[in-house]
Parts: C-alpha cells; structure tokens; sequence
C-alpha cells in the first residue's frame, strides 16, 4: 500500500486531519517545488516538513537557531521511532565524523542542526555526499536582517542549493513581515517559491493591554482569579527573583527562569512547570522556544518587549491546546522611560561598536591581523567591568558585531574551575588515606592531573561525575572544603558568553565595511520600539488587527474580545442606554404607555429596556401605576 500523508500523521502523531494550509503545504513539497510557510505559531510547522520527508526516500536536513529547539525535536521524532540526529554542543570533530557517517549509512530520517555548524567543511562535503529528500529551514525570519532574530549565518543557507541542487527548500516561519518574507526569498535565492500564508491570528487567545500603576497588585489579583499554567515574561534576571519572591509569598506555585541558573537547575525547574508542579514560570524573553506545552492558560508581559514579533511569539506560547487563553501586558508610564534607557539609548553608534571590537581583541590578546579560530568563553560582564563599558552598551554591540559576521555569539551559563595541589605528593596522598570523604576525589585528580603540583589545572566536572559517584555540587562542596584546609588553591570564575572570531583583527578596516550594517540594525531596531509603542497607546483600534496589520494581513474584522474591543463595547453599551433613557422620556413626554407597549417601541434587547425603566422609575424620573401604566413625574 502506498503511505498517504494522512495515513503518515495517523500513524505517527495520532491525528486525522491536518490543520488549515499543512496539506498544501506538504502536497507542494511532494511536488520538489520550493515553499514558504507562514503559519502562526501553534500552527504545526514541524509536521509540514517531517511528513513529507517520512514520504521520500532519503534524508531530510533541518536548519535551526537553538539548540534547545533542536534538541526537543529530535527527542520528539525518537519518541515516535523514528530516527533522527542532531549536530549540537561542543562535539569533537571524531564526534561529529561519526554521527555523519550514521546519516550516511545509518537510514537516518532527520539531521537537525545550526546554521553555524552548516558552515563546517567536513560538514558541508558530508551532505554532499548525502541522499537528501528535503531541505527544512525552520525560524526562517533569521535570514534577514529586518527580523527580530536576525542571525548572519542564516545568510549564507544558499550553501545548501550548492550542495543539493536538485533537493526542494521548505523554510517556514510564524513572524514574518512581508519585508521579511522578500528578503527571505531573495536571501535563499529560490525562483518562483510556492507562498502559503496563513493567518496569524489566534483565535483562542484574547490579547489585553492594561495601564496600571500598581503592577504587582493587579497581577497577585489577575492570577487569583485566572488559574492555570502561566508564564510571565520580564526583561532582567533581578525581576525573575523579585517576582518569584512576591509570588512565593502570596502562596502562588512559582520558579524563576534564566541563563544564570546552572544548567541542572534550569531542566529541573522546566521539567517541574511542563509537568504541572509548579504553576508559573517566571523568565527572560529567551524562555519557550522549542518547549512543546499545550495548556499554557497565561502569558503575561510584566515589562514591554523590545517588538511586535517579539510580543506576538511569546504571546502565541499560551493556548496551543485550542482553549480559551490569555496574553496580558501589563506597562504604566514609567515603562516607556524603561524601554527608551534600556533599548533605544542603548542601541551602539558605529564609535562604541568600534570601542568594544578593539578592547574585545585586546582582552583576548588578539594581535593586529591574527585570527583565533577556536571559541573563546569569558565572563561578560568582568568584561564590562574592566573596560567600564555600559552593561546594555556592552551587549548590544557585540550583538551588532554577531549581526554583522565579525564575530559569533552566545550565550552560555558554565562554571570554569581551577585548581592546583599545594602540599606534597606525599602529604596529599596521606590526607586522602586519613580522610575517606575526600578519598576517591584526591585519587582521581592524582591520577588524571599530572601537573597539578605545579600549575593551576582546569578540570571539568562531568568528567568527574562520571568516574566518582557524586553530584556536581557536592565536588565543589568537597573542592572548597579542600581550599579551606589549604590542601588545594581553588578558583571558581562564571562564564556566561562564549564568542568566536569569524574575520582577522583589522579594526577600522572591518567596521568601515559594515557601517551600512550597523546602520540599517540600528534603524530596524528603533522602528521595531515605535511599532510596540504605537500598538500600546493606540486604544482605539482592536488590538488583533493592529498585529495582523504589522504582518501584512489587512482588512481584518476585530477580534469583540481584546481590552481594546471590551472597552468599545462598554462604551457602545453606555452611549445606547443613554439613548434608550432619552427616546423613552421623550415618547412619555407625548403620552402615558402601557408598560409591554413602552418596551416593545425598541428593538433592542427587552431586558435592557426594563432595567433602564426601573432605574427611571426609582430615580423618580418616571412613575409606574399599579396596572403598569407609565408616565413621567410632571404629567400627574
């Protein structure tokens, strides 16, 4: 029996029928026609691909921007048996040789992985080695430098047309504005792509937008009266901690979320939201992509976010199940001098962009003209420190130089330890004997470490764990202990950025030929901040079509159920009671009514119209007889 794309989804995912546009979107692919999918987020993107590719002999490849994103999908498809890969983390070059030749004669399905690690050679002659059904480009709105995540690398995918001219693109995205969506064609150099644009809209998902002054205090009473998993977006990690704090004491289930939890600690902190043991999550707008939670009843935005892209995709987390959700954002005045000094004052001119680029190569002691090849970490903020460059001036630029393909950027939480013995060989090993708890930890750094008599050594704690049946706080409970009885000297320094150069050191020379670059992320980011402010203040038109509109999508009817529409009805409701209570004065004004005749001159709802003659009535406005005749107050 030949497999149908509908015999695929019930068979692997359980469903009988697609959402709108995913079967076309898959029936053009079948064709090896090129496509562009818009769908809004929720929308099923990943089926649109993986199906397909189930279809076709072969492998498909599958670009994507966080390893977080990569990961869950791989675990996904496994869980469904069915093989896929993934090129991600710190992988050896054996590693990554060895998982290539698995998609090379290991009947792989999938191979996921990062637009950086696309640009790789063994990587690239591999894939041209490859039998590959389909190329998938998910986040596709990276690719240009007018989208909310723009990433350089995503510019150079056209590698792939080289490596398989034959095989049919797929790039899809849920933010897209139709500057995007013609830079992504241009950018791919796709000819003729077939275009299937869904409407964003969502909707299950009722948007609000409320000025209060007392943030705190409307959000304790919104999620008393709101239950349900929630997430709650801010812009800083001390507002991860305050909030938690507030929430925590009020009794509400909540956890902070940010890149400076260790990483243990953060899955544990996931694992306990997706599984429902803990309510509300708290986090920095990175949170939530690649986490697959179909009942988020609540998005809350505590502080304003940087664009519409970026309020609509975080907003687009709540509600995946199809039931009724909410996307709250919450702002008082003092939030837009909070939006002006942390993004539009903090957005570099090309003479700070220049200022960090040198003091970056200094710090790493870059000679003019050399180019370090490997990734470098270091703490960013120490970085900040020492040249006492602006935390928000600081980061903005490197962004700008990641943007501009002078170097690559991360952001990544690790611990980098050191350690060196500072007693005798002979009396170290005497301590171990006399000291069981410190035993097999002193033996395995003897045994591994040959020089750390002499020099501080960088260890790796994982390696340790392996071998040694401790978790990792307990070795550096075991180390510091160790430290304090000056067995060991011990130096603990927290990274939290890795960078890797991709151009020589060339100061002026590389600034100067990306100062259009910089310009045009400049402007892009100014224009992006006067589009969520607009979207805010503008109360007059429903909020639904003000995004839609963003996008692309005109002629859109309101929603009837944003703060914007809520409160034109409400307004509506007061204007036509006032104008009931003035018709029915003025025909009692003529003559007295029976009261059913009285109600039935008006078309509106019946009930209305009695309320509103009670209230004339008990305000004395009007009088009503024992045998329900109607008069006003004068004619007796």
């Amino acid at each position: 029996m030949n497999e149908t794309p509908l015999h695929i989804l019930q068979k692997y995912w359980g469903y009988t029928s697609f959402k709108p546009a995913q079967e076309a979107i898959i029936e053009s692919v079948l064709q090896q026609k090129d496509t562009l999918a818009l769908l809004p987020t929720g929308g099923g993107k990943s089926i649109c691909y993986q199906v397909p590719a189930l279809l076709k002999e072969g492998i498909c490849i599958v670009v994507s921007p966080l390893i977080a994103l990569i990961q869950d999908q791989v675990a996904q498809l496994q869980k469904k048996n069915i093989k896929a890969i993934a090129l991600s983390g710190k992988l050896s070059f054996a590693e990554v040789n060895q998982l290539l030749d698995n998609c090379l004669y290991g009947n792989y399905k999938f191979l996921y992985l990062s637009p950086e690690r696309l640009q790789n050679q063994l990587v690239q002659e591999r894939i041209k080695q490859m039998q590959v059904s389909l190329i998938a480009i998910d986040e596709a709105h990276c690719i240009s430098q007018w989208g909310h995540d723009f990433r350089p690398d995503y510019r150079k995918l056209t590698i792939l047309k080289e490596l398989q001219a034959q095989t049919p693109i797929i790039a899809l995205t849920a933010t897209a504005t139709p500057q995007v969506v013609d830079d992504i064609i241009k950018t791919l150099e796709i000819d003729e792509p077939q275009v299937f644009k869904s409407s964003f809209k969502r909707e299950n998902i009722h948007f609000y937008i409320q000025e209060r002054a007392d943030k705190n205090l409307y959000l304790l009473d919104y999620l008393k009266k709101n239950e349900g998993s929630s997430i709650i977006y801010v812009r800083n990690r001390k507002s991860t901690l305050q909030l938690q704090t507030l929430l925590s004491e009020n009794k509400f289930s909540a956890e902070a979320y940010h890149g400076g939890i260790a990483n243990d600690e953060r899955k544990k902190i996931l694992n306990h939201w997706l599984a429902n043991k803990t309510q509300i999550i708290i986090a920095t707008t990175a949170f939530g992509m690649g986490i697959d939670k179909a009942d988020v009843k609540n998005v809350i935005h505590y502080h304003i976010p940087e664009s519409i892209e970026s309020y609509y995709q975080e907003a687009g987390r709540a509600g995946r199940n199809g039931k009724k959700a909410t996307a709250l954002l919450l702002y008082n005045q003092s939030d837009f001098e909070l939006i002006d000094n942390q993004f539009v004052r903090n957005i570099p001119t090309k003479k700070q962009v220049a200022f960090i680029y040198k003091k970056l190569n200094n710090y790493f002691e870059i000679a003019y003209g050399e180019l370090r090849e490997e990734t470098l970490n270091f703490g960013f903020y120490e970085f900040c420190k020492t040249y006492k460059i602006p935390l928000q001036i600081g980061y903005n630029s490197l962004e700008t130089l990641n943007n501009c393909g002078i170097l690559q950027l991360e952001k990544q939480y690790q611990q980098q330890i050191s350690l060196q013995v500072i007693i005798s060989q002979k009396a170290v090993i005497a301590y171990a004997q006399n000291n069981f708890k410190y035993k097999f930890l002193i033996e395995y750094l003897l045994r591994n470490q040959t020089a750390i008599f002499d020099e501080m050594i960088s260890i790796k704690l994982e390696k340790i764990e392996k071998k040694i049946d401790l978790q990792p706080q307990d070795i550096i409970k075991r180390l510091q202990e160790l430290h304090d009885s000056e067995i060991i000297r011990l130096e603990i320094k927290n990274q939290d950025t890795s960078i890797r150069f991709l151009v020589p050191r060339e100061d002026k020379y590389t600034l100067n030929t990306n100062t259009e670059s910089i310009k045009q992320i400049r402007k892009s980011k100014l224009d992006k901040i006067e589009a969520i402010k607009k979207l805010i203040l503008q109360q007059k038109t429903c909020i639904v079509i003000q995004i839609l509109s963003y996008f692309g999508e005109e002629n859109s009817k309101p929603c009837g159920k944003c703060s914007v529409c809520a409160g034109n009805k409400n307004s509506r409701q007061a204007i036509n009671k006032t104008e009931i209570k003035n018709k029915i004065i003025d025909l009692l004004a003529h003559k007295s009514f029976n009261l059913k005749d009285l109600v039935l001159q008006f078309d509106e709802n019946h009930e209305t119209v009695i309320n509103i003659i009670r209230d004339l009535n008990e305000q004395q406005i009007i009088k009503i007889s024992e045998n329900n005749i109607v008069k006003l107050q004068k004619n007796e």
